[in-house]
């Protein structure tokens, strides 16, 4: 995956971790904030935006599967 590509996916989890915090959801974005890392840093390194898109989505994934979501048919 190209840099520009990792910078995107991560502006398009950043919103989704703003709403849990926002909600009050049960999520554990200590590892995320540990990197100090937003999507608007195009001049931090590519392998940056990848833990962070890594870990976003890993943490993103972990309450899916707390809460039993479940696509509808």
């Amino acid at each position: 995956m190209k840099k520009e590509e990792l910078v995107h996916l991560h502006l398009l989890l950043a919103p989704l971790k703003k709403y849990c915090e926002l909600e009050g959801v049960d999520c554990d974005f200590e590892r995320y904030n540990a990197l100090a890392i937003t999507p608007f840093q195009v001049h931090r390194s590519k392998n940056d935006h990848k833990q962070a898109v890594l870990i976003l989505g890993n943490e993103l994934v972990a309450l899916a599967a707390r809460n039993n979501f479940r696509v509808s048919k």
